[in-house]
């Protein structure tokens, strides 16, 4: 048995940036943070496009509106700060018609009302700025999205807490819950006064465990990216319109870190958790619940997942995907597209009640713990923020 403070399961960005935002205010404070992995970052901290959102397409009443820009200003600082890979290129969002025009100056109101700077440009402008994108009469330019390398941020961050009070212990997988304040995991018994639980995929198997989030599933989707070898043409990211009902943002032309570009993501429904390539990490008991839920969504046409997943299947057709990006661009070679990169599982929260996608961040509060039950895209941007957010929640539980 060991003791400590706060006990925080999940080494992704959300799990490290609340150690560092406790650890910074109450350096005395004795931390420890689980992850079942050999290293942090193994899931979707590592596996996603190292975009940072600046903020304009969330609503002005969620969570992801009042944490994204700050996020956005606060990372990209520690990233200059440490000297960490950073590309500032910036962000076009193109219209593909007259109809997505709506949607285009929607997501200007709404960066207006976030606070975030965005310029409406029409073509010749474009033409200008990023002579390769193709759109219909206007575009949004957003000059503070940028783009960095996600796993090394979230390296970088966990060994800058090692040797403060903050003990940061992978290959540590949680079990169970053993009663009030005691979790056994695969090496010992953590005895702790207040728990946090950023476990990503399983957060909400976590929150069950001690009553909260019942009414709440996650449902996997599996982020595909594939290579694209040509990033002559190309200065910035190009993203479409998005079909603002659903979370997924369609796909689009990603600049990396190092200067190559990707198109993607798709976001197709995952069959078990970890179901990233063939039946690696299979679980026959997910597998059950997941195919279950999403044979009831798609029977019901909730959220009109059923002509969502259609859309989305198209997307294992090389053509099909490649077409979708091509779109977005007045010159693609379609020669120099290149395999599938490392693909990633979005978290997706599923509210069982209303069967509809969660859209916004949800924590929810149980005894002496406190669960981060939705912390979907753009959480990596907003983390910082976000973590402060979630320590007022802690701080107020701890002394309360």
């Amino acid at each position: 048995m060991i003791t400590t403070d706060i006990l925080i399961i999940g080494g992704g960005i959300i799990g490290i940036s609340v150690a560092r935002e406790l650890n910074a205010r109450f350096p005395d404070m004795h931390i420890t943070l689980i992850e079942k992995e050999p290293t942090v970052a193994c899931h979707a901290s590592g596996r996603n496009s190292g975009v940072l959102h600046a903020g304009f397409y969330y609503t002005a009443d969620s969570l992801k509106a009042r944490f994204t820009a700050e996020g956005n200003r606060l990372l990209t600082g520690y990233c200059l700060e440490h000297g960490l890979a950073i590309d500032r290129c910036g962000k076009i969002v193109v219209a593909r018609d007259e109809n997505e025009l709506k949607g285009l100056f929607e997501l200007k109101q709404r960066g207006d009302r976030n606070g975030v700077k965005l310029d409406v440009i029409d073509e010749k402008d474009l033409a200008e700025m990023e002579p390769n994108a193709k759109t219909f009469s206007k575009a949004l330019y957003s000059p503070a999205t940028s783009v960095v390398k996600p796993k090394e941020v979230v390296e970088h961050l966990a060994a800058d807490l090692q040797g403060r009070k903050v003990n940061v212990a992978c290959n540590e997988k949680f079990i169970k819950r053993e009663g009030a304040f005691t979790i056994s995991t695969n090496r010992q018994k953590i005895q702790y006064k207040h728990l946090v639980n950023a476990a990503g995929l399983y957060a909400d198997k976590v929150a069950h465990l001690f009553g909260v989030g019942e009414k709440y599933t996650l449902l996997p989707f599996k982020g595909l990216y594939m290579e694209y070898k040509d990033s002559r043409h190309f200065q910035r990211h190009i993203y479409p319109v998005p079909n603002l009902g659903n979370p997924f943002l369609g796909v689009h032309f990603t600049k990396t870190a190092d200067g190559k570009m990707k198109i993607g993501p798709t976001a197709i429904p995952a069959f078990w958790r970890e179901n990233y390539q063939g039946f690696s990490h299979f679980n026959l008991g997910e597998f059950l619940e997941v195919i279950s839920a999403e044979a009831r969504l798609f029977c019901t046409n909730a959220f009109n997942f059923r002509s969502l997943t259609l859309q989305e299947i198209k997307k294992y057709s090389r053509k099909y995907f490649i077409r979708q990006a091509a779109s977005l661009a007045k010159k693609v070679d379609i020669t120099q597209f290149g395999g599938y990169l490392t693909p990633g599982i979005r978290a997706q929260l599923l509210n069982t009640e209303k069967m509809n996608l969660v859209m916004d961040f949800v924590i929810e509060q149980g005894e002496g713990s406190t669960h981060i039950l939705n912390a979907v895209s753009p959480a990596f941007t907003a983390a910082f923020s976000f973590s402060k957010y979630i320590v007022d929640e802690v701080e107020g539980r701890l002394w309360h």
